[in-house]
């Protein structure tokens, strides 16, 4: 499939590859001509010294997707005593969302709960647009969690991901064809990446859960995001904001994937399945569920005080997806 041409204000089709990263299994880079080529080779090759290392054991034999791979993980960050923890911090398991699976969905309506909850989702607000300033060519996702991590405890605010059913870092970063859970690693971002943030925290007794894809492209650089992805992404806001709007008391919460696939449809783009919005509160993830494609069988009708997530996770491809062997990280098939 032909992309557009990645020197610096060209723009036209194009098929041809740079041969040295298909042969580092780099993510492709297009250009329209030899001339095209050469122009941009000064800028352009500073993208081949980002050579995965050797892959791990669990990853030998796995067939990729895509051109991503795995690099190294440092180890689980640490969080102050004195910091309130959700309870899975130690052992990894959520026992109060088993037990809260016999209870249907919490209501949030006194005002003291109201105000706590909306402070973990300002103290989100702020980690995550702090990480999003951090993102450019050359910084790992390593370093956006550590960064997110220590902005989290400098505000009194456990890092939810953290220890969640074991997942290891502090935030989700999910790169290119990953389509969530990336974990954190020591790859650094490349011009021409998309890169989503997802961040949560726990605080004051309740989480907050909020995420962005941001494009990476320094302005002293000639390969850009594809105009393609920039539609993909700008699509998935779109749809995401007509859910919003959709959201009243009495609307069922099965038509929010309807709403989402009118805006989705007209670009040609596919719907993840794999994964839904949730609701959340005193708990990660709880009732109700909010799958984002359309004809899904959801149960259930929105009153005051549910509180959820709509996170529509859009592909420029099919909607089938994978996950590597890490068990964490969703990739598009």
């Amino acid at each position: 499939m032909p992309g557009v041409c990645g020197a610096k204000d060209c723009g036209k089709e194009a098929s041809l590859q740079c041969p040295t990263c298909v042969s580092l299994h780099l993510p492709v880079s297009y250009f329209c001509s030899k001339d095209c080529f050469s122009k941009s080779w000064s800028e352009h090759k500073k993208a081949h010294g980002v050579v995965p290392p050797p892959l791990p054991d669990i990853f030998v034999g796995f067939e990729f997707t895509g051109p991503l791979r795995p690099y190294p993980i440092t180890p689980r960050r640490k969080v102050p005593d004195s910091i309130p923890k959700p309870d899975y911090y130690l052992t990894g398991v959520p026992l109060s969302e088993r037990d809260a699976k016999r209870n249907g969905i919490e209501v949030i309506k006194k005002p003291k709960d109201l105000a706590a909850l909306r402070e973990a989702c300002r103290i989100g607000r702020e980690v995550l647009d702090i990480a999003g300033a951090f993102v450019r060519a050359g910084k790992t996702t390593e370093e956006i969690d550590e960064l997110v991590h220590n902005s989290t405890i400098e505000r009194g605010a456990y890092p939810s991901p953290l220890n969640y059913r074991g997942f290891p870092k502090s935030c989700c970063t999910s790169v290119n064809e990953i389509v969530c859970h990336g974990i954190p690693d020591l790859r650094p971002l490349q011009n021409g990446d998309i890169v989503n943030v997802d961040v949560s925290v726990y605080h004051g007794g309740f989480h907050s859960d909020l995420n962005e894809t941001y494009f990476v492209e320094d302005e002293s650089s000639d390969v850009k995001v594809d105009p393609n992805t920039k539609l993909l992404v700008d699509t998935t806001y779109n749809a995401l904001y007509k859910a919003i709007e959709y959201c009243k008391p009495g609307a069922m919460y099965r038509d929010i994937g309807d709403v989402i696939h009118k805006v989705v449809k007209e670009h040609g783009f596919s719907i993840i399945r794999s994964y839904c919005g949730h609701g959340l509160g005193r708990l990660f993830h709880c009732g109700p569920n909010i799958p984002h494609y359309p004809g899904n069988k959801a149960v259930g009708v929105m009153k005051p005080g549910h509180v959820f997530t709509i996170e529509p996770m859009i592909n420029a491809g099919g909607w089938q997806d994978i996950h590597w062997p890490d068990n964490w990280t969703c990739v598009t098939k």
